[in-house]
């Protein structure tokens, strides 16, 4: 009677350990091979890309930096993007990083703020300004992080959409003015080859995104560059001296741009934002969460945003900006269903050694102002729809919902559409309310409270809180 018993239990060990084994390994923390990992970690650096290096080409314009100081930027950009997505993907224990395929880089929300602190600043003290109030950002970032669990309530979709879309939208005059030249104060501002040369390029995404498949499609945006480029050197548009300059090999200079300064304007400009930034990656945390099968929990999150915090913070000293997590990427892992971590940290991995090497990110700060103007109308504009996207299912067949993001999406418009405004106001009125993003989340907040929390029974509250 033994022998049975015996030899079933023989059978099932050998035949069903390495199924136990495979399916404890979850897809997240699967390791691929090669010939898997590496195309799909090229996938999200196509997705990622343009997003990391937008931030420092736009500031680096915006307070006149030559060409070595703009390939720096772009640099420190990359690098400080490689080590957050590293760390988050990878994890220090239960301090930071969230373990989920997840990319961490400079946000484009934070550049209408920055733009509104360099003006309001004089020359030499621009960047100064930006990076004292990125060092507090991130500062806030880390205290705030344990708790904002709690804070989610007031940043719903119906808030989180508005600010979105004002991103898309208060940013679309960058992409126009590269299409006119980039030097409003040349000569030839807005001559008609920039503008062909800038129409070239959006053909040439548009019909790589119409006509492309799989991997071709999802750079679209980056062949874009590289053909409107192309085409551009015959004419003499093309400039390769920052590509010439710039050294092979270096490091990123702690305050490299100057001793950081302290503006309290500037600085609650952009805890504010650092604020909406901290809900785009728990969102996309919660979202990333649902695709992997891997919920996040409460402590996920925390360490998530500590690592937001820390990037930010970082990057402050060597030149980047307010980190976040890229909406782009989570879009590649539902595409894809490719969810291990490992294929995002060795994108980190690829971000890092670009920052290391400034030969290869002055390789972008070459590309013609018309052609990032051409391919900037397609990324610009896309941030605006998945704001759109985002208020779509926020409960929008409320009146007072309608009538919350009517109002914060005009604040947010005012400083766009009528530049003098707020002339007259207090300098830190200005830097906060004239940026359009500021001030369409501060309204979009304080409306939110009003209709939904203020005075009203949970039910109430109900239609702009059921997403959050």
């Amino acid at each position: 009677m033994a022998q049975p018993a015996k030899g079933p239990a023989h059978a099932e060990g050998p035949c069903s350990t390495p199924p136990d084994t495979t399916h404890q390994v979850h897809p997240v923390d699967e390791k691929l091979p090669a010939s898997r990992l590496v195309p799909a970690a090229l996938q999200h650096i196509a997705a990622m890309y343009a997003g990391v290096v937008t931030p420092p080409l736009i500031i680096g314009q915006a307070v006149g930096l030559d060409t070595a100081g703009m390939t720096r930027l772009i640099a420190a950009s990359l690098l400080i993007a490689g080590c957050a997505t590293i760390l988050q993907t990878l994890g220090i224990r239960t301090f930071a990083g969230n373990r989920l395929p997840f990319v961490n880089a400079a946000s484009s929300a934070g550049i209408t703020p920055m733009l509104a602190i360099a003006e309001t600043s004089s020359p030499g003290h621009q960047l100064p300004a930006i990076y004292g109030a990125v060092l507090v950002a991130g500062v806030f970032c880390l205290a705030v992080g344990p708790f904002f669990g709690k804070l989610l309530r007031f940043f719903p979709p119906l808030v989180t959409g508005v600010v979105i879309t004002l991103i898309g939208v208060t940013l679309m005059p960058v992409p126009v003015g590269w299409a006119q030249g980039g030097d409003k104060h040349a000569a030839d501002f807005g001559a008609m080859k920039y503008l062909a040369l800038a129409g070239f390029t959006l053909v040439v995404v548009l019909l790589f995104q119409r006509f492309g498949k799989g991997f071709v499609k999802q750079i679209a945006l980056l062949i874009g560059l590289f053909i409107g480029t192309l085409a551009a050197i015959p004419f003499g548009m093309a400039d390769f001296t920052a590509l010439r300059e710039a050294p092979v090999a270096a490091l990123p200079t702690p305050f490299a741009f100057g001793a950081p300064e302290f503006q309290p304007a500037a600085i609650l400009s952009l805890c504010i934002v650092m604020l909406v930034l901290m809900t785009e990656s728990s969102a996309g945390m919660l979202a990333l969460g649902e695709i992997c099968d891997r919920r996040s929990d409460g402590q996920t999150i925390t360490r998530g945003l500590r690592t937001d915090g820390i990037a930010t913070l970082i990057g402050s000293v060597f030149g980047g900006f307010p980190t976040s997590a890229f909406a782009q990427n989570v879009g590649v892992v539902s595409l894809t269903r490719v969810r291990s971590r490992y294929v995002v940290a060795v994108a980190g991995g690829a971000l890092l050694v670009l920052g290391t090497f400034p030969v290869l990110g002055a390789v972008v700060s070459m590309v013609p102002m018309p052609v990032l103007g051409g391919a900037g109308i397609v990324l610009f504009g896309s941030i605006a729809v998945s704001g759109i996207r985002t208020l779509s299912e926020a409960g929008l067949d409320d009146s007072s919902n309608i009538i919350l993001v009517a109002v914060a999406l005009g604040a947010g418009i005012i400083p766009l559409a009528a530049p003098t405004f707020y002339a007259d106001f207090p300098a830190w009125a200005q830097t906060v309310l004239g940026s359009g993003i500021s001030a369409g989340a501060l309204v979009a907040v304080l409306l939110n409270l009003f209709f939904h929390h203020l005075g009203t029974r949970s039910r109430h509250a109900a239609p702009a809180l059921k997403s959050s």
